[in-house]
Order: structure tokens, then C-alpha cells, then sequence
């Protein structure tokens, strides 16, 4: 049974800070470079890493007897000891200020903004806001407000995943990809992420009510980044917002969209039936 939601307790995170500094090395360019389907190269010292290296730094470590059931550390740390189950990111927005380039010592100071509570169509649903600053010797290089959604356990596998959204826009711009356990495993690895959700398919679908794997949302928000990027010639945004609409599962294509190429562009990810499970807006 799920112990009872305590707001007002949960709030009394809200401007705690944590800093921690990690290192851009050149194998860890190349591996998220291989993950987005970015040509490998041969990732230098000074060289620019991928947009979304960020997502891949000062990562969360524990001692295995500190890890959850679902795979994440328990709850009770730097986040709020939230007790509903389930763990999603729900969207966030990014202003990239400058690359991070290979070499570069990374210092990640986050900060809890905010703690709220929803009820929606699938039950109770909590939302935790966090600022981040990514800064190196250079100064602040990315800046981001990401927001995790904590729900509730569906009560049968008819309600496991939330209403579908419209049908996307027709794209201009247009790529496609397979979701299989290899990519997932791969950017697991590259974050150092042990949700279950994302490996273990008996524990996604018999205790979490999922009907396969699913895609990481940084992972999605990665591609359609890097998607952007190259349509405007290689060139970051300077602000991303996203939101996810629906989980992607494993087991099939996928497509990076976007719209017409202009100062803003629309971008979306949708699954093999063309239904978006993540939308963002690019601006340079």
C-alpha cells in the first residue's frame, strides 16, 4: 500500500542544493555520440561534446543497499521522499549558454524549486521542479529546469499509460530510428541510470504495468536537440522546452521530427504509429 502524501512535509525540500563535478572525457563524448546516431569521430581534447552531454555528468551514486526496488536510489536524499512509485520526467527547459567541451572539469549545483500535487485521470500525481547549473572554468554553459512527475501504481494494465495526445503535425523534417534493448541499455550506461523500467522488462511490465522497455526521456530530448542542431547547420538552440506526452516503448521504429526550419522550430518524437510521445520548441 502506498503511504500517504504528506505536502507540507515534501515542501520542506524546496532550496536544498547539491554540487557535484564530474569530467567531459573523450570516451564519454563518443559513447553519447553513438547513442544519438551522431557520427563516432574521434572526440579531442577542446573539441565541442554533444549538446546534451549534461544528461551524461555527476550522475547519482550509491551503495547497491542503498538502491530501491525500482532501481533508483531511495528515496529520502537530496529529492523528496514522494511515496508514489512510479518516476518520470515530465519536460523541463534547458538555455544552453556555451558547449562543454571535451576536458572540461563540470560543476553541477541543483536545487529543489518547487514540490506540487495534481490529481488527474490516472490518480494523484507529484511534481518535483529543479533548477540545475552546469558551470565550467569558462563560467555557467547550461542552465535547466527539469520537472519529475511521481504517480501512482495503475490498479490493472488498462490504465497503464495516460490518455493518447492529437496526432502530430505533418513533419518537414523527418528521421527515423528503432528502440531496441541495446540503445536503451546503452544510454542506461552512459547515465549511469538503474531505473528498471528502461532494462528490465519483467519488472516494467508485471510491476509497473508497462507493455514493454521504455525510452528514456533525456534520451528523446537528446535527439530531437541534436535533430535541430544539425537542420540549422550544427548550431545549438539557445533554449529548449519540452514536455512528454506519452511513454515510447522499445520493440519498434520511432521518428525525430520537426518543423519548418526558421528562429523557432517545433520538433516532436512519435512512436511507430505516428502518435507524439514527446513535443519541444528550439529557439536560436
Amino acid at each position: 500500500m502506498t503511504e500517504k502524501l504528506d505536502l507540507d512535509h515534501l515542501r520542506q525540500w524546496i532550496g536544498r542544493s547539491e554540487e557535484k563535478t564530474d569530467v567531459v572525457t573523450a570516451h564519454l563524448a563518443a559513447g553519447l555520440r553513438s547513442a544519438l546516431f551522431l557520427d563516432i569521430g574521434a572526440p579531442k581534447e577542446g573539441d565541442a561534446a554533444p549538446v546534451a552531454m549534461h544528461w551524461c555528468l555527476s550522475p547519482p551514486v550509491v551503495a547497491m543497499s542503498d538502491v530501491g526496488p525500482d532501481g533508483h536510489p531511495k528515496r529520502g536524499g537530496f529529492l523528496p521522499p514522494v511515496p508514489l512509485p512510479r518516476r518520470m520526467w515530465a519536460g523541463g527547459e534547458i538555455n544552453f549558454v556555451e558547449p562543454l567541451r571535451v576536458g572540461d572539469a563540470v560543476t553541477r549545483t541543483s536545487t529543489i524549486r518547487d514540490v506540487t500535487v495534481k490529481t488527474g485521470g490516472t490518480g494523484t500525481l507529484c511534481f518535483v521542479a529543479l533548477d540545475h547549473v552546469f558551470a565550467t572554468q569558462r563560467g555557467p554553459a547550461v542552465r535547466e529546469r527539469q520537472d519529475i512527475v511521481y504517480r501512482e501504481m495503475p490498479k490493472d494494465s488498462k490504465n497503464a499509460a495516460p490518455a493518447m495526445p492529437a496526432p502530430a503535425s505533418t513533419p518537414v523534417n523527418r528521421e527515423t530510428h528503432v528502440a531496441d534493448p541495446v540503445l536503451l541499455f546503452r544510454y542506461s550506461a552512459l547515465t549511469f541510470n538503474s531505473h528498471r523500467i528502461h532494462y528490465d522488462r519483467d519488472y516494467a511490465t508485471r510491476i509497473e504495468g508497462y507493455p514493454g522497455l521504455i525510452v528514456h526521456g533525456p534520451l528523446q530530448a537528446s535527439l530531437l536537440i541534436e535533430f535541430g542542431a544539425k537542420l540549422h547547420g550544427g548550431k545549438a538552440p539557445k533554449i529548449f522546452t519540452y514536455r512528454g506526452l506519452q511513454p515510447l516503448f522499445d520493440g519498434g521504429e520511432f521518428s525525430v521530427n520537426a518543423g519548418a526550419v526558421g528562429d523557432s522550430m517545433e520538433l516532436w518524437i512519435a512512436n511507430a504509429a505516428g502518435m507524439p510521445t514527446m513535443k519541444g520548441t528550439a529557439t536560436w
